[in-house]
């Protein structure tokens, strides 16, 4: 019997944003690269898009701008609806909260018309919802979506990167109620996917819903390397290549604890005065949706105390490899990491772990905590990486051992003993969370989910002949 060609679908991405630096951007990249090799055809909708995405024609890239984070109506819902993103003591009356959800409501519906509007126009079979059901930094998003997915019945991918609850900015709110029907929605006949067997057990618990886990993974089959472009990265940035490049390949937020990488640089540089001179502690990445002014100068006076010299990067860090408008060649976080010594990951919570897949495929050695994702799912693959318990003293700081310490000095002066680490973990990372392990996934996730899309397109197709667009 011959073997049966698998369907092949037309995708719908829906997100906030995408072709930026942030973790969610980066997984969707993958996604799509894998997707399109799978003979799927796929259309994105976002609010905003940094950098055009590279692999899909750009007529293809729509513009949603609603859907976009940080809009003004969002804003006005954050401020009423979050109370640790407003500054000002505002009260929310039970009628004021009854008018903002009802707008809610109603631009919901508006939206979702506008996007099956779409669906219809370019034959969608299913959509993807990258996170616009698990985090509300799109709160029209999340109720267009939602609105898709149950009322329309579109075949609906929710792929939850992290969750509201995970965030004290989100999880103290005026809207739990709300928040728990759509973000995420446990109707029949919808696909979850998660990053983690920690979330899927709770998402499981919490939702009675059976999610797939889909760990971020990495190119391990083209992993960064030296070539002529990166090999201009010290000097573009002012490094010179007896520099000691100590990065955090990360957004300054406060969940990736840099205050912990600092203090850990600056007892590094006590501990070895003779090499302080030439260390340099390089943050690659900006801000992104959780500005947040007081945490940059906090960071900026702990390193002024500890005598480091910070370097902030992200005015030359892009998604993609090119020039600014004022010539300077601009550089992917790929890029600068195959151009450290050693990497800082320390944050007190992940969703998974991005750049520690990144820094694993650019063969660089880690020192990172064993937050709880570390644990229940990359540490049990065979990592061997420079680790500190997340455990903390009583004034929240990071208890750092002087062993993590002397294995960073030890690396730094042992290439035998470097050599054989990085290439452990580039064995163990291809293994595991290569885009072998996507591939298969997604795959069995499309096939799983093939009849309900199937029936889906025939639910659009209908549609379209009874309301032509």
């Amino acid at each position: 019997m011959a073997k049966q060609v698998p369907d092949t679908f037309r995708v719908a991405i829906i997100c906030g944003k995408l072709g930026d630096v942030d973790g969610v951007s980066l997984e969707v990249d993958k996604w799509i690269d894998v997707l399109l090799a799978q003979g799927h055809e796929l259309y994105t909708f976002a609010g905003f898009y940094p950098k055009p995405l590279s692999s899909i024609p750009e007529e293809r890239q729509f513009v949603v701008s609603d859907l976009r984070f940080g809009s003004e109506d969002q804003l006005e819902y954050e401020n009423w609806f979050f109370p640790h993103l407003r500054s000002g003591p505002f009260r929310l009356s039970d009628d004021r909260k009854e008018r903002l959800l009802e707008k809610l409501e109603d631009q919901g519906t508006r939206l979702a018309n506008e996007l099956f509007g779409m669906i219809q126009r370019y034959g969608i079979d299913v959509i993807i919802a990258q996170n616009t059901n698990a985090m509300p930094m799109a709160l029209l998003a999340g109720m267009a979506v939602y609105k898709l997915s149950t009322e329309r019945r579109v075949a609906t991918i929710f792929h939850h990167h992290d969750f509201w609850w995970e965030r004290s900015r989100f999880s103290h709110n005026h809207i739990e109620e709300l928040l728990g029907m759509i973000m995420p929605p446990a109707e029949p006949g919808l696909e979850h996917v998660v990053l983690s067997s920690y979330a899927e057990h709770i998402l499981r618990s919490f939702k009675r819903v059976h999610p797939r886990v889909i760990p971020n993974c990495e190119d391990f089959e083209h992993p960064p390397k030296r070539d002529d472009y990166n090999s201009r990265f010290r000097a573009e940035l002012g490094f010179s290549d007896d520099d000691i490049l100590i990065i955090q390949p990360t957004r300054i937020v406060r969940r990736k604890r840099i205050e912990d990488s600092v203090e850990l640089v600056g007892r590094f540089l006590l501990r070895y005065p003779e090499l302080a001179s030439r260390v340099r502690f390089v943050i690659s990445l900006y801000q992104g949706d959780e500005p947040d002014q007081d945490y940059i100068g906090q960071i900026r006076s702990m390193c002024k105390e500890r005598k480091i010299d910070l370097r902030l990067i992200s005015d030359r860090v892009t998604a993609q490899r090119g020039n600014d408008e004022k010539g300077r060649m601009m550089f992917t976080n790929r890029d600068v990491l195959v151009n450290a010594d050693l990497v800082t990951y320390l944050p007190i919570w992940e969703g998974f772990g991005n750049a520690l897949l990144e820094a694993v495929a650019a063969k660089v050695p880690i020192v990172t905590t064993t937050y709880l994702v570390y644990k229940t799912d990359i540490k049990i693959a065979g990592f061997d990486n420079i680790e500190i318990r997340d455990v903390y003293d009583e004034e929240n700081r990071l208890i750092i051992p002087d062993s993590a310490v002397e294995e960073m000095h030890r690396l730094l002066q042992d290439g035998e003993r470097r050599e054989r680490m990085v290439e452990h973990n580039f064995e163990v990372g291809a293994r595991e969370f290569g885009l072998a392990t996507l591939r298969r996934l997604l795959r069995e996730t499309f096939d799983d989910y093939g009849d309900e899309i199937r029936a889906s397109r025939k639910r659009i197709e209908k549609s379209r002949r009874e309301y032509p667009v």
